[in-house]
C-alpha cells in the first residue's frame, strides 16, 4: 500500500468531520480533515509538491495527535494528481486517456521516471501558481513541465482555487504547510513592524522545536504562504522537513525521523496562536 492510499484510507475511516474540497485536474479529491474546535483556526496543508508525498504522511501522524487549541484544518494530499504519477508513474499513466498519458509523457521529456514530478496533472507546479507577485520567483518558468511552471494565470488550477478558497471561507488565523526538505522554515514575505516581529518569534519557536532553522529567503513568490501573509495578512509557514542530506523523493523509510522532528509542530502553533490570541 502506497503513501496516497494510505491517505484515502485514512480518510474513510475518519470519524471527525471531514469534507472534499475541491478535486484536481483529473478530478481526484482533495480530502479535508478537521480536528478540534473553535478559534483559532489554523490550516496545514502537505504534498502540494509531488516528489514530496511522505509529508502527506506526516499529515495523519498530525491529525492522530490533535491539537491542544482551536480547530486545525488538515489537507494531507494538495496536489493528488502528482503524488499518484509521482508514486506510481506509468500505473498511474494507463489508467489516464491516452493523449493525457501522452502530454505527461511529452512534459517529462519522454521519460516514465516520475519519481522527481512536483507539478500537477497539467505541469503546473502549484506553490508558484497564487497570486502574491505572480511569475516573480527567479525560478519561475513559463512552460509547462515537472517543476516551476507558474500555470496561464494566477489561481488557474482546481488545486490552487480549491485551497484559495478554502481559506477564505475559513478566514484561518495561520497556516502551516509541510514541505521536504532541507531543516529549514520560512516565514516572511513583506510583512513589517509589529506583524514581522509576531512572525519571526513564532518561526522561531517552530524552528527550534525541530532543531531547524528559521530562514528568510529572498526570489520566491506566487506560494501558498507567501499569498496567506500578501493577501490575509495572516502568519504562514513554510516547513521544509527533513535534513538537506536526504535525496528527493524521500521515502517512507525516513518517516520516523520527520515525525520525530516535526510530530508536534501544528501542536505547537495552535499554542502559539492561541497564546497571541
Amino acid at each position: 500500500m502506497d503513501a496516497a492510499e494510505k491517505v484515502f484510507r485514512f480518510y474513510e475511516r475518519w470519524r471527525g468531520e471531514k469534507s472534499i474540497c475541491g478535486r484536481s485536474v483529473f478530478g481526484i479529491p482533495l480530502l479535508c480533515l478537521r480536528v478540534g474546535e473553535g478559534r483559532p483556526v489554523l490550516i496545514a496543508q502537505y504534498a502540494i509538491h509531488a516528489r514530496e508525498w511522505v509529508t502527506s504522511l506526516l499529515a495523519l501522524e498530525h491529525i492522530m495527535r490533535g491539537v491542544p487549541h482551536g480547530s486545525v484544518y488538515f489537507l494531507p494530499m494538495a496536489n493528488p494528481d502528482g503524488v499518484l504519477l509521482s508514486l506510481r508513474g506509468t500505473r498511474f499513466l494507463r489508467e489516464r486517456r491516452a493523449d493525457e498519458a501522452e502530454t505527461l509523457l511529452r512534459l517529462n521529456g519522454g521519460s516514465s521516471d516520475f519519481t522527481l514530478w512536483k507539478a500537477n496533472g497539467r505541469g503546473v507546479d502549484l506553490n508558484v501558481n497564487f497570486q502574491a507577485d505572480w511569475g516573480c520567483g527567479a525560478a519561475n518558468v513559463r512552460r509547462p513541465g515537472p517543476e516551476n511552471y507558474i500555470g496561464p494565470a494566477p489561481f488557474s488550477e482546481p488545486e490552487t482555487r480549491a485551497l484559495r478558497d478554502l481559506t477564505l471561507a475559513l478566514s484561518p488565523d495561520a497556516t502551516i504547510s509541510f514541505h521536504t526538505k532541507g531543516g529549514e522554515i520560512y516565514w516572511e514575505y513583506g510583512q513589517e513592524d509589529e506583524a514581522l516581529r509576531r512572525d519571526r518569534a513564532a518561526a522561531e519557536k517552530l524552528a527550534a522545536s525541530a532543531g531547524y532553522k528559521a530562514v528568510q529567503i529572498a526570489g520566491s513568490a506566487g506560494g501558498y504562504k507567501d499569498w496567506c501573509i500578501a493577501a490575509r495578512k495572516i502568519p504562514a509557514f513554510t516547513v521544509e522537513a527533513g535534513s538537506d542530506a536526504l535525496s528527493h523523493p524521500i521515502d517512507e523509510d525516513c518517516l520516523f525521523s520527520l515525525v520525530h522532528e516535526c510530530g508536534d509542530m501544528v501542536r505547537l502553533l495552535s499554542e502559539i496562536m492561541y497564546h497571541a490570541g
